[in-house]
């Protein structure tokens, strides 16, 4: 069998320009050069960062049982059917000065670092964790990492002091970056140009080297092909319909003129469909390997989005709404949780070996704040997702009794990923401990 570069791509031509579309990770890509970043199973490891603003409710989000097998809780629910592959991290304390509501513990959690802060201006001091991994082993592959977000504003995706990373909020927009799929983003007519037919698939385009291409791997590669084609094709065809105005998924065509973005519904941001598309394009540049480091926002700290159903924005909500349980609040966690979960399931579902994307993957699930309502930095919530290869445990729940820092975790991250460090974090936030307890 012969042995295929891992930089291959399936070439074509569509109205006359050249088109590219990226191969998924083949084993015909592997053979003796196998890099230190890969598993056990042979694929490469991945780390992403989904994150959403304004914290959880502790009381409805902890688990109520501990140890393997634990049960979820009330706002771990929609992550019901990926639990077999959850570890969750509860009981952990930022332990950075909580200098600046909800982006200091967000620093902490992300850093394991303190913001700087001179008058009203603050940065975080250190690269976020996804950064640090990007520098690893972001030179194997065309892009170092990879930044989105749903709802509008800086992403938390920081380089080094005052260097934060914008993440690319349009789906089509990161479609045409990481495929370079002959599709352009509608200009400010509407009108999508002629050159490039909006009926005809760049899939079309590349059969003929896709034919050959089938032709050098194996049976399994060969379905791997089929599986991931179709998602790309499935993700064209979700991509145009989801930019019809106004939005109605069961009745939507492929429209002549698609939209720029996806307009708001009555006031209220699409959040669910853009997050849907951008966990499809993040799941397929992993399985691609464009990149194996991503960090996607779903929405920034203090926002005040008006989700569906909300009464009003919610910031204002995590304040203003008394009681412990907040009922409105507990709704919208419940929404970004189901986020979560969309970005799970296209990992999930994109084979690679005897497993998936998620099983060689390490996604860390937090947010900025633990409760919203006293910007806490106690009992920070997290969620690991995938295991990493196997690097740590699931279907567990670790709560820590002595406030352990969240930096241990960071560290736990970085050395399932192959990073072996001494240390992480910075000042208060520093640990040279990880949380042996999560690692298998």
């Amino acid at each position: 069998m012969k042995r295929l570069s891992r930089r291959a791509l399936l070439r074509g031509v569509i109205g006359g320009a050249a088109v590219s579309v990226a191969l998924p990770w083949l084993e015909a890509m592997s053979g003796k050069g196998a890099r230190a970043q890969q598993g056990g199973s042979g694929f490469p490891k991945r780390f992403g960062i989904f994150c959403w603003g304004n914290g959880v409710i502790p009381v409805r989000w902890n688990p109520p049982t501990e140890g393997a097998d634990f049960e979820l809780s009330e706002q771990l629910q929609p992550l019901a059917a990926h639990k077999r592959k959850l570890c969750v991290v509860s009981g952990t304390r930022v332990l950075v000065p909580n200098i600046e509501p909800h982006f200091a513990t967000a620093a902490g959690a992300l850093s394991g670092r303190p913001i700087t802060k001179v008058g009203n201006d603050w940065t975080f001091s250190g690269p976020t964790i996804d950064q640090v991994l990007a520098r690893a082993v972001g030179g194997e592959t065309r892009f170092a990492s990879i930044e989105t977000g749903v709802v509008g504003g800086d992403g938390l995706s920081y380089n080094g002091p005052n260097s934060v990373n914008p993440p690319e909020t349009s789906p089509r927009a990161l479609f045409d970056r990481l495929f370079g799929a002959g599709f352009r983003l509608p200009g400010a007519s509407g009108q999508v140009d002629p050159v490039v037919p909006v009926q005809r698939s760049v899939l079309d385009a590349v059969m003929g080297d896709l034919a050959r291409i089938q032709a050098q791997v194996s049976a399994s590669d060969r379905q791997r092909l089929e599986q991931h084609l179709e998602g790309v094709r499935a993700l064209e065809r979700r991509l145009a319909r989801l930019e019809d105005d106004p939005p109605n998924l069961a009745a939507c065509q492929l429209p002549n003129t698609p939209l720029d973005d996806y307009p708001d519904v009555e006031g209220r941001p699409q959040i669910a469909e853009r997050n849907k598309a951008m966990a499809e394009l993040l799941a397929m540049a992993l399985a691609c390997d464009q990149t194996r480091v991503f960090s996607h926002f779903l929405t920034r700290p203090v926002n005040n989005v008006l989700f569906p159903g909300a009464p009003a924005g919610h910031h204002q909500l995590t304040h203003d709404e008394v009681g412990d349980l907040q009922p409105n609040v507990h709704a919208i966690v419940l929404q970004c949780v189901t986020a979560f979960g969309e970005l799970l399931t296209a990992l999930d579902a994109i084979p690679e070996g005897d497993g998936t994307v998620l099983d060689h993957s390490l996604i860390y699930g937090t947010t900025d704040v633990s409760w919203g309502k006293i910007h806490s930095p106690d009992d920070f919530p997290i969620v690991l997702a995938g295991g990493s290869d196997g690097a740590l445990k699931r279907d567990f729940h670790y709560r820590s009794s002595s406030g352990e820092s969240t930096s241990k975790v960071l560290l736990s991250i970085c050395r399932a990923m192959g990073l072996d460090l001494p240390s992480f974090g910075a000042d208060e936030g520093e640990t040279r401990d990880s949380l042996g307890a999560i690692e298998a």
